[in-house]
């Protein structure tokens, strides 16, 4: 049964991150749509917002919901819980979190708010990516893990992927 529950954990994860990788892009798109002539803009937002919605509440909330369901039940197999898990545990609490600070970005967009330039979004964006490595590197090599290397390396790829949002914002004004 375990391997069951292991294997649905793993597919709703990818269809949340999915959705939470996706949801932001569109966040990007809806907000770069507010600055077109208003008959664009019109016909853009109309469009972003069935997707953002249909997204949000279709995809990206019960994989979230399940996700929590299938990894609590799976946690249960453990006795004790091992420091790898309870880590792990600790970055899951920190991307619901994350997942949270969306929902709040897609109440505002639905009633037309737009807080967050396109910029901003796009770095926000790139947290769920950090997060995901570090998940996925923890629950793969779990004890033979160097906490000091993984730090740093979190730390490295935060700092590429800051310098990438850089050079892509320079080389969009070209």
């Amino acid at each position: 049964m375990y391997f069951y529950i292991k294997a649905l954990h793993i597919i709703f994860i990818v269809t949340w991150f999915a959705g939470m990788f996706y949801i932001v892009r569109l966040f990007i798109y809806n907000t770069e749509a507010q600055t077109k002539t208003a008959v664009e803009k019109k016909i853009l937002t109309d469009q972003f917002t069935i997707m953002i919605r249909r997204l949000w509440l279709g995809i990206t909330w019960p994989s979230a919901v399940l996700t929590l369901i299938f990894g609590i039940w799976m946690a249960t197999y453990f006795q004790p819980i091992p420091q790898w898990l309870w880590i792990k545990i600790i970055f899951v609490v920190a991307l619901y979190a994350y997942h949270l600070t969306l929902h709040s970005i897609y109440a505002s967009e639905m009633k037309g708010v737009f807080h967050y330039s396109s910029n901003q979004l796009r770095i926000w964006n790139e947290l769920a990516t950090i997060f995901l490595i570090a998940i996925v590197l923890l629950v793969s090599v779990k004890n033979s893990m160097s906490w000091i290397y993984g730090i740093i390396g979190l730390l490295l790829l935060s700092g590429i992927l800051l310098g990438a949002i850089k050079i892509y914002k320079l080389i969009r004004k070209k």
